[in-house]
């Protein structure tokens, strides 16, 4: 009986672990509870919450748990310093930035972008292959995902965005060839061919885009051909749930079925066990058959498709326009939730979601407080990647075999 209750639904209660997940959850409360619909007007609750959950984060971490014990502590700091700012403020104020469906569907918009690009490294480093250019595919696919649907509009009508997509991924897979031939065959180091890459695709779209629309820019009427929304009518009068899932763009819901798709594909298909035996051990995967090299190519130019279908997304679906270096490191961000993620999709989706918020919070705070606070919160998506790539919470191990050229002999 002892033994069924500690260990309740497959989940150890007492495990380091698992108090580790109640300390992050008790570093949001402490957040939570200054926020609309509670807005607590006193810090002292907030405050109690946020210091338990450090004490945890302390423990955990003392018991050998560093990494959730890290978040924790840090979940904690932060709910304690967000809930005594945010118990300073005005109720006005703060039910002017915090309506939660709008918040939420706005997250999912700005995580989707960072989804595709995460996933398609995802595919390249789990055969072995560094992908730092995962910012070059993205803009990349954001300008030839417009540049197709323009140019099929005339004979495509509201359809072309079917066609702008295929461009992006096209674009993508080539400019992931490069990369591929540069790190697989020609041996060059793989984060300089990356960061080659994301300069040739800012140098190639930049001149395209003066080149094809000059100083006025790309149509204003994108969206009568952009990718579509997806209205579900029985969910849009639903309280909460309606604002944010009854109208999401089409990429949004394919993104979902990318999750699901790449889970079972790496962990559930020999076809997937294949990719990770190259990416953690290609000389025992050539050994039994497998060419290594051919898996590779194949990783690393799915992962150009996959990313430049993001880049379509914001082009053609979010912003419904093209400028110059548009993705402003969302690649960059992309590959940060990835390591966040340890490699695996849904993990490197909760860090999406992590980031996305961030944005979504940024782009509502300016109306209440100012540009300064959302220029704070803009940037907390890259103080989280430089925290992510310096592996400051714990240290996140990649693919053994990833940035390491294979010699076949």
């Amino acid at each position: 009986m002892t033994a069924i209750a500690t260990r309740m639904g497959g989940i150890r209660w007492t495990d380091p672990r698992t108090i580790g997940y109640l300390g992050i959850g008790l570093g949001l409360l402490a957040f939570w509870l200054a926020l609309p619909p509670v807005a607590l007007r006193h810090a002292e609750l907030p405050i109690a919450v946020g210091v338990v959950a450090m004490a945890i984060g302390a423990w955990v971490w003392w018991r050998g748990e560093r990494r959730v014990g890290s978040f924790a502590a840090i979940a904690g700091l932060l709910g304690i310093a967000l809930g005594f700012f945010a118990t300073q403020s005005s109720i006005a104020h703060l039910d002017e930035v915090v309506v939660w469906s709008a918040l939420g569907g706005a997250t999912l918009r700005y995580a989707t972008p960072l989804t595709f690009a995460a996933i398609g490294g995802l595919y390249c480093e789990r055969a072995g292959v560094i992908n730092v250019a995962l910012e070059g595919m993205l803009l990349t696919g954001a300008f030839f995902g417009i540049w197709g649907a323009i140019w099929a509009h005339s004979w495509a009508g509201s359809s072309a965005w079917l066609v702008g997509v295929a461009c992006a991924a096209l674009a993508g897979m080539a400019l992931a060839t490069i990369h591929a031939v540069w790190a697989i065959h020609l041996k060059v180091d793989q984060i300089i061919s990356g960061t080659a890459i994301n300069f040739l695709a800012l140098g190639i779209t930049g001149y395209l885009f003066i080149d094809k629309y000059g100083d006025t820019g790309t149509p204003g009427n994108v969206p009568d051909y952009g990718i579509p929304d997806v209205h579900i009518h029985f969910l849009q009068n639903w309280y909460f749930i309606g604002p944010i899932f009854g109208q999401l763009n089409l990429m949004i819901w394919l993104s979902f079925v990318l999750l699901v798709g790449t889970y079972i594909f790496v962990f559930r298909t020999p076809f997937g066990l294949r990719l990770r035996a190259v990416g953690e051990h290609p000389r025992a995967a050539d050994t039994v058959g497998i060419s290594v090299y051919k898996v590779r190519y194949i990783a690393v130019i799915s992962s150009g498709a996959i990313a430049a279908m993001g880049g379509a997304y914001l082009s053609l679906g979010f912003v419904h326009s093209f400028n110059e270096n548009m993705t402003a490191g969302t690649g960059f961000i992309g590959l940060a939730a990835l390591v966040f993620g340890k490699w695996r999709p849904f993990p490197t989706y909760c860090a999406a979601l992590l980031f996305g918020f961030s944005s979504a919070l940024a782009d509502r705070l300016p109306t209440a407080y100012g540009n300064q606070w959302g220029t704070l919160f803009q940037a907390l998506p890259y103080l989280l990647t430089l925290i992510a790539v310096a592996g400051v919470i714990g240290r996140s191990i990649g693919p053994a075999a990833a940035g390491r050229p294979y010699v076949k002999q």
